[in-house]
């Protein structure tokens, strides 16, 4: 039996992704008439066609749709025992593409990083900041190896590790009442204007969780791009809000006419965890970094956040 060539396969995917004979052939660094011809080479070789050719691009048919999710994952797996065949008995080392959230990245990732470096110089790290749902994609489509985010979060195909534990902390101007009470509870922010970031920031969904808010309420109709952004925006006396304790041990508020204090009962806003795809080669490396967060979030356990 006559198989079609992963070339060729690749070529079919690029011509779904892209549904123009142009562009999939710029994409994959052939001539339009190479690619034209590797389709119909896989049409005849099925026995079926798979693209209808337009005057304006081309689309799959039935038939293609089922060869395209088919051909991606024998990419995948074909990709998987490359990288596989490279990493063994050398792990963390070679290209790794990580990800991580705007929440953590700028916090967590420069003790992550340093440590790294000095215990595996073989390794090259190549990092993305994104949002939640980008960086699963991402790994889905095998664009990342490995993404930092926060759970609990839904991550069907994804596998996941919680490697520590991060408190929300209250943060206020300097002169509001609940930065000067004696007992600070979740139920007492009920009543106040909330201020979170944006939606599709997994921050915004689990403190909205975590305090039982209405969403609604929280924020009025504004929404902060970034922790940075959100701290201003309560040293302004716009309102008040949480802060994850990393960020805070890592001075995301240093010079800012605020207060952030823990509550009575500390309250674990959210778990940090490492993600990969199911099945993943890269699954080793990926529980590898892992143990390196977990080390620096235990380090950051010993601190005291600025009140």
């Amino acid at each position: 039996m006559q198989l079609p060539t992963l070339r060729q396969l690749q070529f079919l995917c690029a011509l779904a992704d892209e549904r123009s004979f142009s562009r999939a052939a710029d994409v994959c660094n052939v001539t339009q008439p190479t690619l034209s011809s590797a389709i119909k080479e896989i049409e005849t070789l099925l026995g079926v066609q798979l693209v209808e050719r337009e005057a304006r691009g081309a689309s799959l048919t039935a038939a293609g749709e089922e060869a395209v999710e088919r051909a991606r994952v024998i990419i995948s797996s074909a990709a998987d025992l490359v990288t596989a065949a490279q990493q063994a008995g050398a792990p963390l080392s070679g290209p790794f593409h990580l990800g991580a959230i705007p929440t953590l990245a700028p916090y967590l990732l420069p003790r992550t990083l340093a440590s790294l470096r000095d215990d595996h110089p073989e390794l090259k790290l190549y990092l993305r900041e994104d949002q939640t749902d980008r960086l699963l994609d991402g790994l889905r489509k095998r664009q990342l190896d490995a993404a930092l985010i926060a759970l609990p979060w839904p991550t069907p195909g994804i596998e996941t590790e919680v490697l520590g534990e991060d408190e929300f902390l209250f943060i206020g101007p300097k002169d509001h009442k609940l930065s000067k009470a004696e007992h600070l509870r979740p139920e007492d922010l009920a009543s106040e204007d909330l201020l979170l970031l944006e939606d599709g920031h997994c921050l915004r969904d689990h403190a909205v969780s975590i305090c039982a808010l209405n969403p609604s309420r929280a924020g009025s109709d504004i929404g902060a791009t970034s922790l940075a952004t959100l701290v201003q925006m309560v040293a302004g006396g716009l309102g008040i809000s949480l802060v994850p304790r990393i960020a805070s041990e890592a001075g995301v508020a240093a010079g800012a006419d605020v207060t952030i204090r823990p509550f009575e009962t500390p309250i674990i806003g959210r778990q940090i965890g490492i993600a990969w795809r199911a099945g993943s080669a890269r699954e080793v490396d990926a529980r590898l970094i892992g143990d390196v967060v977990k080390r620096v979030l235990a380090g950051c356990q010993g601190e005291t956040a600025p009140r």
